[in-house]
């Protein structure tokens, strides 16, 4: 019965959420905070699956200027627990497909994230340097998943090179954010399904301009992602299993 509760609270709620955005964005059409306003709300709805997420973020990281933000992509429940975490000034990227889900869709447009191809690689690759623009002419931020894809509990997968390349090329440092196990612990039916804890890492500068040293950056934001990850959820009492954890090396 409190599963069919939640679905259909979180149903009418992302409903009422998208839409007022939507309206949001027709009053305030150049706010760079649209998504970032959005995003606020929809986190608030981690609570009605009963998940208290805690986000921690270095002192004085809060007035990071324009910046890509990385994270690790798990499950559907991404839109809920880490969306509060969006920090202001800040667009995500995400592939084009989002914009046919009913309002929801046209909310994410709306609020200034950028829509990607993956099926196109020369598209994607003009998206990188649309994206690049728009940083250094708005002074935004933008927020991507290297690993391109959701992960599904097989741990961090190898990240993609396109949120360094979009870094280099708008001449802003990469700020990791980990996010905590999330696979197979959330249960509708269950009123309490724990917690989760999000960490900003110190931003991380790309200075050398050759395509080497872009895998070399992602790789070993990899690994020092890799290590939050396993730390922050075992605190939060949510570790991955030993088979999780060689998928994810």
């Amino acid at each position: 019965m409190l599963a069919v509760v939640r679905i259909i609270l979180a149903t009418i709620l992302i409903f009422v959420i998208s839409l007022s955005s939507i309206l949001l964005c027709m009053v305030r059409p150049k706010s760079k905070n649209n998504a970032h306003t959005t995003a606020k709300y929809m986190g608030k709805l981690a609570k009605l699956f009963g998940i208290d997420v805690e986000i921690r973020k270095p002192t004085g990281q809060q007035e990071e200027g324009p910046v890509v933000y990385v994270a690790n992509h798990q499950n559907s429940y991404d839109v809920f627990t880490i969306s509060a975490a969006l920090p202001e000034r800040t667009v995500t990227i995400g592939k084009k497909s989002l914009r046919w889900i009913p309002f929801f869709g046209q909310m994410y447009w709306f609020t200034g994230n950028i829509l990607i191809d993956r099926s196109n690689r020369s598209k994607a690759h003009n998206t990188i340097s649309t994206a690049a623009q728009k940083m250094r002419e708005n002074k935004l931020s933008v927020w991507l998943f290297p690993e391109g894809t959701r992960s599904y509990g097989r741990g961090l997968l190898p990240f993609k090179t396109g949120a360094f390349h979009t870094a280099k090329q708008a001449g802003v440092p990469i700020v990791p954010i980990c996010v905590s196990n999330s696979h197979d612990m959330v249960k509708l039916n269950r009123w309490n399904n724990g917690k989760m804890i999000v960490e900003f890492l110190p931003p991380i500068e790309l200075n050398d301009d050759s395509n080497t040293s872009i895998r070399h950056v992602a790789n070993s934001t990899h690994e020092l992602m890799l290590a939050k990850i396993n730390e922050i959820s075992d605190e939060a009492g949510n570790p991955f299993t030993v088979s999780d954890s060689k998928k994810a090396g």
